[in-house]
């Protein structure tokens, strides 16, 4: 059985409120980890081409504020 499945099988059998808690839990470490993916991407360079395009939409006037 690999990990994954040890950790299926493991929340699979929590009891309802510990279902919640772990839910809660994920959820908060996976934003985490996503946010450290999205400024390492940021610092590396690599969303420079996608703001610029952004920016240049905007100044074209393809975009608009939202208020």
């Amino acid at each position: 059985m690999s990990k994954l499945e040890d950790v299926e099988k493991a929340v699979a059998s929590l009891a309802e409120a510990d279902q919640a808690r772990f839910r809660e839990w994920y959820a908060e470490f996976d934003a985490r980890v996503f946010d450290e993916r999205l400024e390492r991407a940021a610092k590396a360079g690599k969303l420079d081409k996608l703001a610029e395009r952004a920016r240049a939409a905007h100044r074209s006037g393809e975009t608009s504020a939202f208020g």
